[in-house]
């Protein structure tokens, strides 16, 4: 007997489908979805099952599903995905700060669309192909790291709620990314394990994020014009492109030389200024979130020291929350941290749990 019906997004891609192989040696009844964000696909190459690159990962998770044995659907979720990854990105961007795409697609899309699709077809249960774990303390339901700290993806899921963990399963959560590259094999699909993962934002070919502003903000080059390099002390350094076209921490294609190495340190979009300083301009020992969200508040004001990530390939430092609100935290720091960027998330950890985050402001 089924142990559930369980709603499992399948990509294409090795995680996805060791998931499917592992769910149904557990007895839990599959119903696959793969869902389209942002792509050109015409409904013709989707019917016939034939078109560019784009289409192959759809049509990977398809068959795959066919192979095993239980249900697929391709859902398209391009118009939401639009307004809410997309448009935040852009707005961020327009705005000199740098955002996190993942972060809000794993709550408003992979679960806040999915939690919908899985009401629509009688699932339970969500699952995906996250390294993660769920873990329950002090009566709540907390995400744990990964058992591989290498593939942890905890920190792009921080704003699921709750209720979204109550409903999700993480197949993958106790097994490192070799084992489940052997699963694969095991199981035949050894073209699938040796599969190469890309590391690119799906929506932005290249990882070329200027060139995409360009072809999607119909004002860019109104907006974004070439203005001045400052130091910190309102100087004027020399000449930029645009403010858009810098990150927080940039040292490389900055287009002037100050017979010393230079990092760009603030962004103001506002004035079209772009602030350079040493490599020890970009310590600090303090920031500010918004969005600000922890699982139990009056646990984490009793015992406010933290682990926090400031950006997903960074290591965890000591930190202490201070002025704790419901939308707002402040975090000091017990070493300097380098490189702190607007937009980008400060994930929180005791241990191996996963108490709140919020976005850099």
């Amino acid at each position: 007997m089924a142990k559930g019906r369980v709603l499992l997004g399948m990509s294409g891609g090795i995680d996805s489908t060791v998931s499917a192989m592992l769910l149904l040696e557990q007895g839990y009844e599959l119903v696959g979805v793969t869902f389209r964000t942002y792509d050109s696909i015409k409904e013709s190459c989707l019917a016939r099952e034939k078109g560019c690159c784009s289409i192959e990962s759809i049509m990977e998770a398809k068959h795959n599903a066919e192979k095993m044995g239980f249900e697929h659907h391709i859902v398209d979720f391009r118009e939401t995905f639009r307004q809410c990854v997309i448009g935040n990105f852009i707005d961020e961007y327009m705005s000199g700060r740098t955002p996190n795409p993942c972060v809000l697609c794993n709550s408003h899309i992979k679960w806040g669309e999915l939690t919908r699709v899985a009401d629509e077809y009688g699932c339970d249960l969500i699952a995906t192909g996250h390294y993660a774990r769920i873990r329950e303390q002090n009566g709540h339901l907390y995400l744990a790291t990964a058992a591989d700290t290498r593939k942890d993806q905890t920190y792009f899921l921080w704003m699921l709620t709750e209720d979204q963990l109550r409903r999700t399963v993480f197949p993958l959560g106790g097994l490192t990314k070799d084992e489940v590259r052997e699963i694969a094999r095991q199981h035949g699909y050894v073209k699938l394990a040796e599969k190469k993962e890309s590391q690119e934002i799906c929506f932005v070919t290249n990882n070329d994020y200027r060139t995409f502003l360009r072809e999607n903000v119909t004002d860019f080059d109104e907006r974004v014009r070439p203005g001045n390099y400052i130091d910190a002390d309102g100087k004027v350094l020399g000449r930029h492109q645009g403010f858009a076209n810098y990150t927080i921490g940039q040292r490389k294609g900055l287009g002037i030389a100050l017979g010393q190495p230079a990092y760009v340190t603030h962004i103001d979009a506002e004035h079209n200024e772009v602030t350079l300083g040493s490599n020890d301009d970009l310590l600090q020992t303090s920031l500010t979130a918004t969005s600000f969200r922890v699982r139990d508040i009056e646990w984490v004001r009793a015992h406010p020291h933290v682990l926090a990530r400031i950006r997903y390939r960074s290591q965890a430092v000591p930190a202490t929350i201070n002025d704790l609100t419901d939308t707002v935290g402040r975090l000091s720091f017990s070493e300097p941290v380098w490189g702190v960027t607007p937009g980008q998330s400060v994930v929180l950890y005791q241990d191996d749990l996963l108490i709140g985050g919020g976005i850099i402001a």
